[in-house]
């Protein structure tokens, strides 16, 4: 059995993804002084798809990760593959709020563009990561049912192309075999994955065309201007230009980045494989699934029928002592039928939210770009922030100016008061997630 201990480990975490990774070989590591056009810093999902953006252009690459290539939330997440350009945004209305009269449209059409990345990326680089169409928006309750069933008259109207199903009532069994839900809202344009064979496959495609994909290289400090230096222990990159990836593990190397985006835990748990009998009473459809609460729970089925249940989200920057006793709970509120059933891995660690929980991309400098705060919801979005930074340094900033125009917050209290501020608003929104409100 094997449960995580060992969060803050600088190696890939003991989690169901490691010991199912197609691909854990290293990759490069840094020596001497390298020069680049483009350097990229964090091996997440957002730096692997700028790498392979950027030497599909044609550019010479090196990738800086400090750790192992997916060692953070791209590598350890749901694996739930969902469109959108932040999690609060339903409706045309929502995004011309965001992104003004000129852009909406524009991100509209990037929220949908961002899962079909994945789509050919998966495709044509023959990356095996489980992936699987079908997504389950699911309610617990009348109010939410109805926002569902507003959205996909919504997104029909515009022309979502996917197909859609509204279900409720007993229907909702033939998705879910759960009492805690009362219907929910069917996309097989939406999905699931193995995230850490996902990162792990692009990152090598990204290698093959050329990018060098450095591990264990922490970057100490940055030198700002006409090139741009990078310093690691073991070696230096000069650039022309730099995009920054690291969303919540930046720590304190851009301290104006690290202000407007704040590391919150998110913990998985897997079962052992449940027999066939179980899968079809529980999960006959095999899609993926989140029901909509703020703070959301959120569970698929890995390739072997595991459960692979996962949300607790804390904002208070400590790590629940004992994540079996943490999850389990809320996984049996939905599945009671599991209780007989063994936990064999969790794992968790930190993903990056906003104020505003907008994904915000931008520069520092004209040669300075970045990308971050994607609020677990990131799987998708990041490869179409790396897409959008790509098209930019490429000259077309048509589409990096939509995303770039957002204003983002920091977060109140400065550095020691952020999080035990956002710790008391989230438990505000959970007691109206207990209401129903």
């Amino acid at each position: 059995m094997r449960i995580n201990d060992s969060i803050h480990s600088d190696q890939l975490p003991q989690s169901y993804y490691t010991d199912t990774c197609n691909d854990t070989a290293p990759f490069d590591q840094l020596t001497g002084d390298v020069r680049a056009e483009i350097c990229i810093v964090g091996g997440g999902f957002t730096g692997v798809a700028a790498a392979v953006e950027m030497a599909e252009r044609g550019y010479s690459v090196v990738l800086l990760e400090q750790n192992q290539i997916g060692w953070g939330a791209s590598g350890r997440n749901g694996g739930q593959i969902l469109g959108g350009y932040g999690p609060e945004l339903a409706d045309y209305d929502d995004y011309k709020k965001v992104y003004g009269d000129a852009g909406y449209k524009s991100a509209w059409s990037m929220a949908s563009e961002c899962v079909d990345i994945i789509r050919e990326r998966v495709r044509k680089y023959g990356i095996e990561c489980d992936l699987t169409w079908g997504y389950f928006d699911a309610a617990m309750n009348e109010r939410e049912l109805k926002s569902l069933r507003e959205k996909k008259a919504l997104l029909e109207e515009l022309g979502y192309k996917p197909a859609m199903k509204y279900v409720e009532g007993a229907e909702t069994r033939k998705i879910i075999g759960s009492d805690r839900f009362v219907g929910g809202l069917v996309n097989m344009g939406w999905g699931h994955c193995h995230p850490l064979n996902l990162v792990r496959g692009e990152a090598r495609a990204a290698q093959k065309l050329g990018a060098k994909i450095c591990e264990n290289a922490q970057v100490q400090d940055i030198v700002y201007g006409n090139k741009v230096q990078l310093k690691t222990d073991n070696g230096t990159v000069t650039a022309d230009k730099l995009i920054l990836g690291c969303n919540a593990y930046l720590g304190e190397l851009v301290p104006k980045l690290a202000s407007k985006v704040l590391p919150t835990g998110s913990y998985v748990v897997a079962t052992e494989p449940l027999d066939d009998a179980l899968v079809a009473e529980i999960m006959p459809k095999n899609y993926a699934v989140c029901d909509l609460r703020w703070a959301l729970d959120y569970f698929r089925l890995s390739a072997d029928n595991r459960m692979l249940f996962g949300g607790l989200a804390t904002y208070s920057g400590r790590h629940p002592k004992d994540l079996v006793k943490a999850v389990r709970p809320n996984m049996l509120k939905v599945f009671p039928q599991l209780k007989d059933v063994a936990i064999t891995h969790t794992w968790g660690g930190y993903i990056g939210i906003g104020l505003n929980r907008i994904p915000q991309v931008g520069q520092l400098a004209d040669n300075v770009y970045f990308a971050q705060a994607y609020s677990g919801h990131g799987v998708a979005c990041t490869h179409m922030s790396a897409r959008v930074i790509a098209e930019a340094i490429g000259g077309d900033k048509s589409r990096y100016d939509v995303l770039a125009s957002v204003k983002h917050p920091v977060f109140p209290g400065g550095k020691l008061l952020r999080q035990p501020a956002l710790a008391a608003g989230m438990a505000f929104y959970k007691m109206r997630d207990a209401l129903g409100m």
